[in-house]
């Protein structure tokens, strides 16, 4: 069940009807004001997945995920799988006890994904896109730190970002 609508705040409905937009001046018009302008970001953004797109191993990166992705049962299997696992780490963090049983039946689950090699494909795939995620997500949050965009010496350690070492 939906929690009701607060009294006394007049035609809800009326006033998401009046903030909707219907053309691509008033969608711009509505944008709220910001410092700076999304334009070049999205321009950067589209380099950026070209530049991803473009490289040779991502047609097998693709592959490996959209296999996954097409595999209803092996889904079914990695969500029963993350449902368990989570249901025994509650318990672990309740202080309940965990049966062997239980322990034993999880094991059993993770094993008979982890023997399909769409299943370990696909999280090797899964691996690989979040360390990339992770690297530009720290340039971006750096360039906001130092206020420019960063270089070697802008990080803690021995790297750009991405893994090249400026500190020959």
């Amino acid at each position: 069940r939906h929690p009701p609508l607060p009294q006394g705040r007049g035609n809800y409905e009326g006033l998401i009807m009046e903030t909707e937009t219907h053309s691509p001046e008033a969608a711009e018009a509505a944008e709220p004001q910001t410092c700076l302008s999304l334009k070049p970001i999205a321009e950067g953004t589209n380099q950026l997945c070209e530049a991803i797109v473009g490289q040779e191993g991502f047609a097998d990166l693709y592959k490996k995920i959209d296999a996954f992705i097409n595999d209803e049962k092996l889904k079914y299997e990695y969500s029963m799988l993350n449902e368990r696992g989570a249901l025994l780490q509650q318990k672990q963090q309740a202080g309940a006890e965990i049966s062997d049983e239980e322990i034993a039946g999880f094991e059993k689950l993770r094993d008979e994904f982890m023997a399909n090699p769409v299943a370990t494909q696909f999280l090797e795939a899964q691996e690989e896109v979040q360390q990339v995620q992770d690297r530009i997500h720290q340039v971006i949050a750096k360039t906001f730190e130092v206020g420019h965009v960063p270089q070697s010496e802008d990080f803690d350690f021995c790297s750009d970002g991405f893994g090249s070492c400026g500190c020959e």
